[in-house]
């Protein structure tokens, strides 16, 4: 009975030294297999980071995170209402007779017609979802670039139009970075005011594209600041940190004007 327990013991010893051993092993091999971020790399993240969160603060700051807004965009009337980490976008518009209202609460879409709901394929909830989000996502940057998905670089400076600028660059995650999480953006920030006074990015959706943005028309309403912008064209594959220079040069080609009219707080 005794030596029974003895190899019982033994046995029992040798197969939790041969455990805590595997651990270890697999220990070591996960810690040569990641790689521990540069220090370096890791200032110009956190530099990035500042940078970005000081044109936030410039923009409106801790007022986006309750800001309720109705403004008129190219004939449509949006509305955008934060409450934290929720939020409600809405767009009413009408055609043919037909008074259409889209509501994007938390990301469930909804359509009502003449006040009445009415089912959509999952391709239009989804196009529609997209072009809603993407008309309040302009309207209210660069509030989304504190998002979680949402990867800054810092650029460096660069001259435009005799100005001193800052930029950085923006890339999403594709967890959490939505359907065109492989769009690029660059934003070129006033280093004295911490506005961003221009903006490019490049997407592949639609056979793709590069757009440069210049803002004018600044203005602040009741805390947050709305600003319109020129739309310009560059030929696809253009890198986004020649489009300054393009733009000082003339060379890109004008398309629209992005026009947030007729701002109001809805929360007074």
């Amino acid at each position: 009975m005794k030596n029974s327990l003895y190899f019982l013991s033994l046995s029992l010893l040798i197969g939790l030294s041969s455990c805590k051993q595997e651990v270890k092993k697999k220990e070591e091999t996960k810690a040569r297999t990641i790689q521990p971020v540069d220090r370096g790399t890791l200032r110009e993240i956190n530099k990035a980071d500042a940078l970005v969160n000081e044109a936030i603060d410039a923009h409106g700051g801790q007022a986006y995170d309750t800001a309720f807004y109705g403004f008129t965009f190219r004939g449509k009337e949006y509305t955008f209402h934060n409450k934290g980490k929720a939020y409600t976008y809405s767009v009413t518009f009408g055609k043919n007779g037909q008074d259409t209202l889209d509501v994007l609460d938390n990301g469930k879409f909804v359509r009502k017609v003449n006040g009445k709901p009415i089912t959509l394929s999952e391709k239009d909830v989804i196009k529609h979802t997209e072009a809603l989000n993407s008309v309040i996502y302009f309207a209210t940057l660069p509030h989304k670039l504190k998002d979680k998905a949402v990867n800054k670089t810092l650029i460096g400076r660069t001259k435009v139009k005799g100005g001193d600028y800052k930029a950085v660059k923006i890339t999403f995650d594709q967890n959490g970075g939505g359907t065109d999480h492989d769009d690029v953006f660059m934003y070129w920030i006033n280093p004295k005011t911490k506005t961003v006074d221009y903006l490019a990015y490049k997407y592949s959706t639609n056979n793709g594209g590069v757009r440069f943005r210049s803002a004018y028309n600044r203005r602040n309403v009741d805390g947050i600041v709305f600003q319109d912008y020129i739309n310009y064209k560059a030929p696809i594959g253009t890198p986004l940190k020649q489009l300054p220079e393009l733009y000082e040069k003339g060379a890109l080609e004008e398309l629209s004007k992005i026009e947030t009219e007729k701002v109001v707080n809805l929360a007074q």
